[in-house]
């Protein structure tokens, strides 16, 4: 079958690696990108702390390839698929046929789930709202953050560096809870250290304001005086647009092969739809089953892969090799993950520097390492990357 025309829906970075790396492939047919944001692509990880902080500008947040032969479709979402005519259709009205589609449509931050204040509460996702949230602060602001993952805890220490009066609500007992116990009271310990408190084991009952939000009232009683809330309680896949094209979904995830090529319900593969980035699940090797990877590393390396995989028969198809791995900079810490945490059965400290401060705690499943944590330690990191990606995960 020749290929004339490939339609990437999803315009954020597994979306921008798959057309770099299919026109890098030497496809020469058309190659259609369709985006429900009027921007570029553009680097997420800046948000919460660059540009945020303000020593970065929107544009040094954009991504680079504007030279690639791409058609762009920006500021319209995609509405459904015809999978029977191979059409994409958009929120215009616009019936984009394909000979080949990817899915990359990411995720958005998950909403507070009850009543709200007409105004002063936020989520932290795109350009926009970085300007409503930064426009909300001043210097007395009382900021309550819901939410104690890296989301919540980079914008915490980067209001702590404007002097910013920060709280962090969890229900969880530990700040980003994937990296255990042990990482977990150190994060405190940095946090703290630097001014910000925590209110952990608890949740929120709600948030109150009539107009504008005055406080957050915890499931303990407790009433927390804010001018502005963070929300950041995780994402939620943008596949609503997908309902009823008989694709899997697992909790609003695609489900994918190893390959990255589409599932339907009955589990068969769809060999004209793949799809990239953290609105699919795979089954990677320490895995039991297709698992979600909410990760800068894994959008990228699983762009490359299905971008070169869409040119190819089903048969001829590789699997996706990556090891998940993320970074965050809190403070003068460089926190970093190799490997699929969430897989283990043990996290166990191998050595600790409180002075510098330094830390490094291996992941351990059935014995074997299967992935490590580390804080200040960048050269130790790079050798468990390589040994997991030797070991194929």
């Amino acid at each position: 079958m020749t290929l004339e025309r490939v339609v990437v829906v999803g315009a954020g970075l597994a979306g921008h690696r798959v057309v770099q790396a299919i026109r890098g492939a030497g496809f020469a047919g058309e190659l259609v990108l369709v985006g429900d944001e009027t921007h570029r692509p553009y680097d997420r990880p800046p948000l919460s702390k660059q540009l945020l902080a303000g020593t970065w500008t929107q544009d040094q947040c954009m991504l680079s390839g504007d030279d690639v032969d791409v058609t762009w479709r920006l500021g319209v979402a995609a509405r459904g698929i015809d999978r029977e005519s191979s059409v994409v259709v958009l929120a215009d009205g616009e019936r984009l046929s394909y000979d080949r589609l990817i899915i990359a449509t990411g995720r958005r931050a998950r909403p507070w789930p009850g009543r709200l204040p007409d105004s002063g509460v936020h989520t932290l996702r795109s350009f926009e709202d970085v300007r409503a949230f930064e426009q909300s602060l001043t210097a007395e602001a009382r900021v309550v953050i819901i939410g104690a993952g890296f989301i919540g805890c980079e914008v915490a220490a980067t209001l702590r560096a404007r002097d910013v009066d920060v709280t962090i609500v969890d229900v969880s007992k530990h700040p980003m809870p994937v990296l255990g116990a042990e990482a977990g009271e150190r994060a405190v310990t940095l946090h703290e250290s630097h001014g910000v408190r925590f209110r952990l084991g608890t949740g929120v009952h709600g948030i109150e304001g009539d107009g504008a939000v005055s406080a957050v009232v915890l499931e303990d009683g407790e009433r927390l005086p804010a001018d502005v809330v963070l929300v950041a309680i995780g994402s939620e896949p943008n596949t609503e647009w997908l309902d009823g094209s008989g694709i899997a979904l697992d909790r609003g995830t695609v489900v994918c092969d190893v390959t990255g090529t589409v599932l339907d319900e009955s589990g068969a593969p769809v060999a004209d739809v793949l799809a990239a980035g953290d609105v699919a699940a795979w089954p990677h090797p320490h895995a039991n089953g297709a698992v979600c990877i909410e990760h800068w590393s894994n959008a990228r390396d699983m762009g490359d892969t299905v971008a070169a995989n869409v040119l190819l028969d089903a048969a001829d198809r590789r699997p996706i090799r990556s090891v998940p791995a993320f970074w965050s900079d809190q403070y003068d810490v460089k926190i970093k993950s190799a490997g699929l945490l969430r897989a283990a059965d043990a996290l166990t400290l191998v050595s600790e520097d409180v002075d510098k401060p330094s830390l490094l705690i291996e992941a351990h499943r059935d014995g074997s390492v299967v992935g490590a944590i580390a804080f200040n330690m960048n050269r130790a990191m790079i050798g468990y990357q390589r040994d997991l990606t030797a070991a194929g995960g």
